[in-house]
């Protein structure tokens, strides 16, 4: 009897067929894909919600008295409640419609760095951040004169929680982490995080995009300040986010675009802003990809976080085994929190290489220092190998994977 029997059982079989993409060949072979922490594959429900956006109702939104507006209106909202009881949220007026992540935490940057940060502030932030938490916070700092301090991480790819501790001061005025590693998994204890940076009066950003699909979040309760994800990680499409923010601080902070939509009142001489969460949605938003979010996340929902938690766990534990046992092969981040993201490098092997051979294979990794530099320069490596699995992988794609992985140590030694 494999784990995964002994767990609530997910039906792969069947959410396999839920998704198109899947049944492709490369190269001639069965596709595995194994890079769905860079973006996750679309389930038809997803699809369709677009599509028929287009085909049955398209119109711009907030604006129309006709019926195509008044529906598509209704239906991109309907997701703004979606998106809120899929987080936690208290209201949908703390739940922003963004791009994606990087411009949910450039929002939170900008609006609320540029009108609260003042000179001799500090920002922690940690060596494992992706750099879309990095470069928000360096040019902001940089405007403003504050400083960036980062939180070790250990050997196994977990945050110094006793250096984090020695960090903050009544100078620390923001504490920006990962929920999830996107580079080796790590999951962080960011409950303790926000509440240590309370402690001593700051808030907290929390870049989400590596749990939302994996496990159920609770804004309230880990009473995050800021909550940044990406659909396009969570099955849904490119495009469109959320960054939730605690209404009164959103209250407080100036707008970060200004245009249609954002507006109250307009004259020459002065503008008056909209309610939230509009105030931070300046123009014509992504229409069509805010009604498929909503249809990832049903679909998510439909799916359920015990079966999903439970399976991937399975799924990733085998993995970090049988990877092990690879002759050469090297983890990256051994953590005990963790989810389902898998870094590895190979002696004589670069992970390009690594990654163009399992690509022969049908095999779709993701080679590189995946936007985390830092978090490389940590272990004095150039890059690595990343293996990340959705709802769609089996055991059989991590066997596939070894396979492959065996043409790597005998083509390279």
């Amino acid at each position: 009897m494999s784990q995964l029997d002994t767990l609530p059982k997910l039906d792969v079989a069947a959410i396999r067929a839920d998704f198109p993409i899947l049944q492709e060949t490369v190269h001639g072979k069965p596709l595995v894909f194994l890079d769905s922490a860079a973006s996750a594959q679309k389930p038809e429900c997803v699809i369709k919600a677009e599509v028929d956006l287009y085909h049955h109702y398209y119109a711009n939104i907030h604006r129309g008295v006709y019926k195509f507006s008044q529906d598509a209106t209704e239906a991109y909202e309907n997701t703004r409640e979606t998106v809120r009881a899929f987080i936690g949220a208290r209201s949908t007026r703390e739940c922003l419609f963004v791009r994606g992540a990087t411009e949910g935490i450039n929002l939170v940057a900008q609006a609320w760095g540029r009108a609260f940060l003042k000179e001799g502030d500090e920002i922690i932030l940690s060596e494992m951040e992706h750099h879309s938490n990095i470069v928000p916070w360096q040019m902001v700092a940089e405007e403003k004169g504050a400083t960036i301090k980062a939180i070790p991480v250990l050997d196994d790819g977990s945050l110094d929680m006793e250096a984090y501790k020695s960090l903050l001061s009544d100078r620390t005025k923001m504490v920006a982490v990962a929920h999830v590693s996107n580079s080796i998994g790590t999951i962080n204890p960011v409950k303790d995080i926000i509440k240590m940076a309370h402690d001593v009066g700051a808030l907290t950003l929390i870049d989400g995009c590596q749990a939302a699909p994996h496990f159920q979040i609770d804004v309230r309760d880990l009473d995050a300040d800021f909550y940044a994800f990406s659909a396009h990680k969570a099955y849904g499409p490119t495009g469109i986010g959320v960054i939730y923010g605690k209404e009164d601080l959103l209250d407080k902070m100036p707008p970060w675009q200004g245009g249609g939509d954002m507006i109250s009142t307009v004259s020459i001489e002065k503008t008056t802003y909209n309610d939230l969460p509009h105030k931070f949605e300046a123009g014509t938003p992504n229409i069509a990809g805010g009604i498929a979010m909503g249809a990832a996340i049903s679909y998510i929902n439909s799916v359920g976080f015990d079966a999903i938690e439970a399976h991937e766990k399975a799924i990733t534990d085998y993995a970090m085994a049988v990877l092990g046992r690879v002759n050469s092969l090297r983890l990256i981040g051994t953590a005990k929190d963790r989810c389902s993201v898998i870094s590895f490098v190979m002696d004589h092997a670069h992970p390009h290489d690594i990654g163009t051979i399992l690509d022969r294979q049908g095999i779709a990794v993701r080679a590189g220092h995946h936007c985390a530099q830092p978090m490389m320069d940590r272990f004095d490596i150039p890059g690595t190998v990343r293996a990340s699995f959705g709802i769609y992988n089996s055991t059989d794609d991590v066997d596939r994977l070894v396979e492959g992985l065996q043409k790597v140590v005998d083509i390279f030694g």
